[in-house]
């Protein structure tokens, strides 16, 4: 089934708008910049390009930055308005998009790969993985991150007929679950789907763990990074795979 283009259009102007947050809490961020980090090695073992896709303002990857010295880091994103901020925090931001002619790089230019709070946001993920496995060479990495539908705190939420904090049921309003701010979700994932879909998109599924939620109301932030330590419970799902 395609998107109608008055879809593609709605959903097109809901990111282009200024008001939609388009950035994610920086723990989440460090984390994974850490795990890449720790996967790519110092630079001095030679330059890698790290694409990151989805990049928003580019505050995931000026955070990653001091992590990744060396290498070069690549913003993409196909919102203008979200591109305009970015070029003030990364040397390197272009537009592009997963679907509709594919990102503007060669097969296997890319080593690495940040996909950071993107995936539950699109009509097609399939599509949008099968171009992120073009763009990596054999054996480069994904780094995936995204809301965790089983989150501890969505758990007792279904038991009391609520609607689960990350979901939604309009790109207008909130309706039926916490928060104040619509941010255009379409696909969420438990850490056990995460890891089956990742895997049959063509990637070998490395570690999983998880990270805080900066929306956690302040006094249970602490219960939340004690529920990192269980990642199918936390708040973020971190997911770090290889390209097959």
């Amino acid at each position: 089934m395609t998107t109608s283009a008055p879809v593609r259009r709605e959903l097109r102007d809901f990111y282009e708008d200024p008001a939609v947050p388009v950035a994610s809490g920086t723990p989440r961020s460090l984390r994974q910049a850490r795990m890449l980090a720790a996967v790519l090695g110092p630079a001095t073992d030679g330059a890698r390009t790290v694409l990151d896709i989805g990049c928003g303002d580019g505050t995931a990857a000026a955070t990653a930055a001091p992590l990744l010295a060396g290498h070069r880091l690549v913003g993409v994103d196909w919102s203008q308005d979200a591109l305009r901020r970015a070029h003030a925090r990364l040397p390197y931001a272009v537009r592009g998009e997963l679907t509709d002619g594919g990102l503007p790089f060669a097969a296997g230019a890319a080593d690495a790969v940040l996909f950071s709070e993107v995936i539950e946001h699109l009509v097609d993920p399939d599509a949008a993985l099968e171009e992120i496995r073009r763009v990596l060479r054999p054996g480069g990495h994904l780094m995936l991150s995204t809301p965790n539908l089983a989150a501890w705190y969505n758990r007792a939420l279904l038991l009391a007929g609520v609607q689960p904090v990350f979901s939604e049921v309009s790109l207008r309003a909130i309706h039926g679950r916490p928060g104040t701010e619509v941010v255009g979700h379409l696909r969420l994932y438990t850490a056990r789907a995460l890891r089956e879909f990742v895997a049959a998109s063509g990637f070998e599924v490395v570690r999983l763990r998880g990270a805080p939620f900066h929306g956690v109301p302040r006094p249970l932030r602490p219960l939340d990074r004690v529920a990192c330590a269980v990642p199918s419970a936390s708040s973020i799902l971190l997911l770090h795979a290889r390209r097959t």
